[in-house]
């Protein structure tokens, strides 16, 4: 049974605090100011800095990172922040190049975060497709997170994940889920006809889906390859008759859930 609430900052991106169960969990941080961030061969812009600086977040007990190979997730100032914070929970490949305190773990495995007041907070690693069917290879491991615990909202963070199927799965493996903070935006990059993360019909449809009685979507702000915002986000929840159920933050924006 719950017992207690979750709440939820937008600091800007795909970048949020958590606070559940006791604990403050950062979502891949991107902390930079505006402009070019290298990403491969290619160049993603930024367009926003965040609306809170690394300086001023406050103590994080640990980072919920998603993957590390993009600087839409992890920018360079967030690169330079993971060493302050006590773990980072990523994935198996992402560890082993962060090292220090990176702590990987795959689809379906999990890691135990100690709550202050007692127990503890179980971090489970799901499956995120970063694009199409068959983009595995190309884009790199991703994952989402499923956070449980004794008395606090189940919670999932998707990732940047780009596939309904993968909703379906955390669905029915771990649902019901309370709290989506569901990762949107349409990526798009010029070298691939076809859309990296949710659009905002498909976040609707993961709300749907999930039958979360909150959805926070994060990543539809901030950087330029983001094709879709906030505003077609309002308008698709409101065709698939679910704004109720839609928490839009403005970057700095938080709210108790």
């Amino acid at each position: 049974m719950t017992t207690s609430h979750v709440t939820v900052q937008l600091i800007g991106g795909p970048t949020a605090l958590i606070e559940i169960g006791g604990l403050r969990l950062l979502t891949d941080p991107t902390f930079s100011p505006p402009g070019p961030q290298p990403s491969g061969a290619s160049i993603l812009t930024k367009v926003t800095g965040p609306a809170v600086s690394a300086d001023d977040v406050g103590a994080i007990d640990a980072v919920l990172l998603s993957h590390d190979q993009h600087p839409d997730n992890l920018d360079e100032a967030g690169r330079a922040y993971l060493p302050r914070v006590p773990i980072v929970v990523t994935t198996q490949l992402a560890a082993e190049r962060l090292g220090g305190n990176a702590v990987g773990v795959g689809p379906w495995t999990h890691t135990e975060l100690l709550r202050p007041e007692g127990g503890v907070l179980r971090v489970v690693a799901v499956p995120a497709i970063h694009g199409p069917d068959g983009m595995e290879a190309s884009s790199g491991p991703v994952i989402g997170f499923v956070l449980q615990g004794e008395g606090v909202p189940t919670t999932y963070v998707s990732g940047d994940n780009a596939s309904l199927r993968v909703v379906e799965e955390v669905a029915h493996h771990l649902g019901p889920v309370e709290i989506a903070v569901l990762f949107g935006g349409g990526a798009r990059v010029a070298r691939l006809n076809a859309y990296l993360t949710l659009t905002s019909p498909q976040v609707a449809q993961a709300a749907a889906i999930l039958g979360a009685r909150a959805v926070v979507p994060v990543h539809s702000e901030g950087w330029a390859h983001f094709t879709q915002s906030q505003a077609s986000l309002a308008a698709a929840f409101e065709v698939a008759n679910l704004s109720d159920r839609l928490v839009l933050l403005a970057p700095g924006e938080s709210r108790t859930l």
